[in-house]
């Protein structure tokens, strides 16, 4: 087994490759286009206690806690796929279990995985 964790991988979503993706995948145009109007322009800034950052402009990213950024981010990957008929991938919103059976003691691709 191979644990794969995206590292900030909410934050790597860029709209216009997503809502490319999901027209692929047969969504609905409108609902395209509501996802990345959903995705880009969104104002954020930090507060901490009483004070607030200036406000900035996101046009890259899924919001963090958002109920669907685990998804869109599924289907933005769902066409990663195995290689190999032996090994299966298994996912969940950002983390990837690569499921695989070593034959004949041959740990070199395992091996080149982790280097």
């Amino acid at each position: 087994m191979l644990f794969i964790d995206f590292s900030s991988s909410f934050n790597t979503i860029i709209p216009q490759h997503l809502t490319e993706k999901l027209s692929l995948l047969g969504l609905n145009p409108s609902l395209c286009n509501w996802i990345l109007d959903f995705l880009t322009g969104r104002p954020q800034s930090v507060r901490i206690r009483n004070s607030f950052s200036s406000t900035t402009t996101l046009s890259t990213g899924a919001p963090q806690g958002c109920v669907l950024s685990p998804l869109l981010f599924t289907l933005l990957t769902h066409d990663c796929a195995a290689m190999h008929s032996s090994n299966h991938i298994v996912k969940f919103a950002d983390d990837t279990t690569v499921v695989g059976l070593i034959s004949k003691n041959n740990e070199s691709a395992y091996r080149r995985c982790n280097n």
